[in-house]
């Protein structure tokens, strides 16, 4: 199956395993796949959300493990006029013990 039965699928999981994201006025959007590697971009009302960075950490986490094609999973602020402005926490995480293993449950 092709990159876009991939992108199709990978949209499908997002909407009904990671909900909150459209249930709290956000959006996601997978950008580029290339090689096993996935960039999911999301922004919308995510911008200021206290579970942001965890349901960031959540996507990176989750994606590989269900999809074989998929080795890594990089999640971005969305861009232009739907940004996403992120709290600071996001890139903190990458650095603290506790989200290391985080499996957020949703």
């Amino acid at each position: 199956m092709g990159a876009e039965g991939l992108e199709r699928r990978t949209r499908s999981y997002l909407s009904n395993n990671v909900p909150q994201i459209q249930e709290h006025g956000g959006f996601f959007e997978i950008q580029e796949v290339d090689d096993g590697k996935m960039t999911v971009a999301i922004g919308g009302a995510c911008s200021g959300c206290g579970i942001a960075p965890m349901t960031m950490k959540a996507i990176e986490h989750r994606l590989p493990n269900e999809f074989d094609e998929i080795s890594d999973v990089r999640v971005i602020r969305a861009g232009g006029p739907r940004a996403a402005v992120m709290p600071t926490k996001t890139e903190e995480m990458d650095e603290m013990d506790e989200y290391s293993d985080y499996s957020p449950p949703f």
